[in-house]
């Protein structure tokens, strides 16, 4: 694998840029939002503003005005530093409100500083970095998520995938952060225990945020036990000897600092829905397969508690990949899961930003499909009517195939996700 990996999201950034006065980029630390932010100053012949250096962190909390003036564009690294850097901006922007002013990125949610969401409401735009995408890391150019919003039947393919198991085992044990694919086996471990104590005394500790620090660790590997499910806060606190409400609270700290994705329920206001509450998703696969102590060659075993957690990191894996997807399109869906009081589910209900059209996706990590393992999706279908655009069930199989008459609702290899998708049309269905 080659360590220059090209960013899709880098050309929609140039975009935005031009459509607004100030550009967030927001992602975990390392995610490369430092070296898009460069690339960014270098195409545009700016210097760039980096709060991660003490001297220069100290000089603009002394005299933020001083680092915001002058003509755009400004690019500003780590802003979260220095919140009062915000307040700055606002006023150069009172001054001088055209597009392309500012260019500031963080790795702290946007949302979790209340100060800094209030300053620049109505001129800000939001660019979340993922951890690269498989398709980016295998330069193959991805556009599944589009088209199954545009035309879902001709996603079908008679090409077999020759994508195993083990295959699946290495992807999401690597993940897609850009300094652990550069590593292997011992060496990718300890980079991921480094980042996550980087992550944790950087981006909680020092803000004074966390009476327990010695909490946090194993409150995360409660999180990452339970990635692809519902998430119980008072099971995670109990375990490690929390409170309820100051286990919701650091939960609430690592979803900010993008090391846990909160996925919340789809269709709160339609009927039969069982609970509001959000499924757990660490962000990135390799980071919840390293707090499990998960290398490959254990997360493709076959017995029945290797089965089990594979089941869940295949979920997390390719929730993690169809949002990366939808990051780039041009109107971002909203994305959330869907259970009913009967026990009927979707792990991922997508709803278009432009229209209103709905995706359902199920992920199975097994090979082979069950009539039963359709019910959710025809049910949603039922649901939501003439929105419904397609149902896929995303499988560790071989063979894509179409599961009813109307080519709406079809069944997906996995790497279908990331592979170029041949025109040929198939006949089968399953």
């Amino acid at each position: 694998m080659t360590t220059l990996i090209e960013r899709r999201i880098e050309d929609i950034a140039q975009q935005r840029m031009g459509e607004n006065p100030v550009l967030l980029l927001q992602g975990p630390r390392t995610v490369g939002k430092s070296t898009l932010l460069r690339a960014l100053a270098e195409h545009h012949r700016a210097r760039v503003v980096d709060l991660d250096d003490p001297a220069i962190r100290e000089a603009a909390s002394d005299d933020p005005a001083l680092f915001v003036s002058g003509p755009g564009p400004v690019f500003v690294d780590e802003y979260q530093h220095v919140p009062e850097l915000l307040d700055a901006i606002k006023s150069e922007l009172n001054r001088d409100g055209s597009s392309g002013r500012f260019v500031i990125a963080g790795s702290t949610r946007f949302a979790a500083l209340p100060l800094v969401s209030q300053s620049l409401t109505g001129r800000l735009h939001r660019i979340e970095l993922h951890p690269f995408s498989q398709g980016e890391i295998d330069a193959k150019h991805e556009s599944l998520i589009e088209m199954l919003f545009g035309d879902p039947a001709s996603v079908v393919s008679a090409v077999a995938s020759t994508t195993t198991r083990d295959d699946y085992a290495q992807r999401i044990s690597q993940g897609g952060l850009p300094l652990a694919l550069v590593r292997s086996g011992a060496a990718r471990d300890r980079w991921f225990d480094d980042f996550l104590a980087l992550c944790l005394e950087r981006d909680l500790f020092e803000p004074g945020r966390v009476r327990q620090p010695g909490a946090l660790v194993p409150l995360l590997s409660r999180v990452a036990a339970q990635t692809a499910q519902v998430l119980n806060m008072s099971r995670a606190g109990d375990d490690v000897g929390l409170a309820a409400s100051t286990a919701a609270d650091y939960i609430r700290l690592f979803e900010a600092s993008f090391l846990v994705r909160l996925l919340p329920a789809w269709g709160r206001t339609q009927r039969a829905v069982s609970s509001a509450r959000p499924k757990a998703h660490m962000v990135d696969s390799g980071v919840a397969a390293r707090l499990l102590r998960l290398p490959p060659e254990k997360l493709g075993r076959l017995d029945p508690a290797a089965l089990q957690q594979f089941g869940h990191l295949v979920e997390t894996f390719v929730v993690g990949e169809v949002f990366k997807q939808a990051s780039w399109l041009e109107h971002r869906p909203s994305v959330g899961h869907w259970r009913t009081r009967d026990g009927t589910e979707v792990d991922l209900v997508l709803e278009s930003g432009y229209d209103g059209a709905v995706v359902g996706i199920d992920i199975k990590a097994g090979s082979r499909l069950r009539p039963a393992d359709r019910r959710g999706l025809t049910n949603l279908r039922s649901m939501v009517g003439d929105r419904f655009r397609a149902g896929v069930i995303f499988h560790t199989g071989p063979y894509c195939a179409r599961l009813d008459d109307t080519g709406r609702l079809i069944a997906l290899p996995i790497d279908r996700l990331w592979t170029p998708i041949e025109s040929k049309p198939i006949d089968n269905d399953i």
